[in-house]
């Protein structure tokens, strides 16, 4: 009996134990308060996966010209450009084609049925306020990555253009490296400045009126590029 009660509290300890080293290294560039459990998830696994805390970059509010904000999941900088993510958690079948403004989330069996603003294209106006934000700087590639979690089949994407990568999270970590592998090496002449605006965008997002802003915005004119 207490061999069974040892071996128990063993584990508790090592859960604590691992739950802490996770918040310890997640800290390096978010913490529990931002973004969702999957962003964050995602995060460390690039961080033990080796990629620096000083290039990732989570749940930011970039600033448009108008002064509202569109929130980006998260955002990496590699050596052949700048990632972004947006990060999706489903469950059931996913249907859409890189061109529809609208996929399909299948539950049920096909019982019920709900749709979504297409990955692509919001991923796109996050690049495209980005590119704006960073506009004077160099003219540096971006990616664009869309990363679905949850228990969800990404039953039929079809028409997806080629710069597009769209996987599970267990692919997301192999993803992101073939990129890297397979792209051509960028040169930063201006990194301390773009890293600047990005932590500017991070750190807008600390500010709860700015993040309420954002929701108001959104729901007294839904316009899927507001994301």
């Amino acid at each position: 009996m207490w061999i069974i009660i040892l071996i128990l509290v063993s584990i508790v300890l090592v859960l604590i134990y691992r739950d802490v080293q996770n918040d310890k290294l997640l800290r390096t560039v978010t913490h529990k308060g931002r973004g969702t459990w999957s962003e964050r998830d995602l995060i460390l696994r690039l961080l033990k996966s080796g990629f620096s805390p000083e290039r990732i970059f989570h749940d930011l509010y970039v600033q448009k010209s108008d002064g509202s904000f569109s929130q980006v999941d998260v955002v990496i900088i590699t050596e052949v450009g700048i990632i972004v993510v947006e990060v999706k958690h489903l469950r059931g079948w996913i249907f859409g084609t890189g061109n529809q403004t609208k996929w399909v989330q299948v539950l049920a069996y096909g019982k019920k049925k709900y749709s979504f603003y297409n990955p692509i294209f919001q991923n796109k106006s996050h690049i495209k306020f980005l590119k704006s934000r960073l506009s004077n700087l160099d003219d540096i590639p971006f990616y664009s990555l869309i990363v679905f979690y949850g228990d969800c089949v990404l039953k039929n994407l079809s028409q997806i253009p080629s710069e597009i990568s769209i996987v599970k999270s267990t692919e997301a970590l192999e993803a992101i490296t073939n990129l890297i592998q397979t792209s051509r090496e960028s040169t930063y002449t201006n990194l301390a400045d773009i890293e600047a605006i990005l932590f500017e965008s991070v750190n807008y997002g600390e500010d709860r009126d700015v993040r309420i802003q954002h929701v108001e915005n959104i729901r007294s004119k839904w316009n899927p590029q507001d994301f």
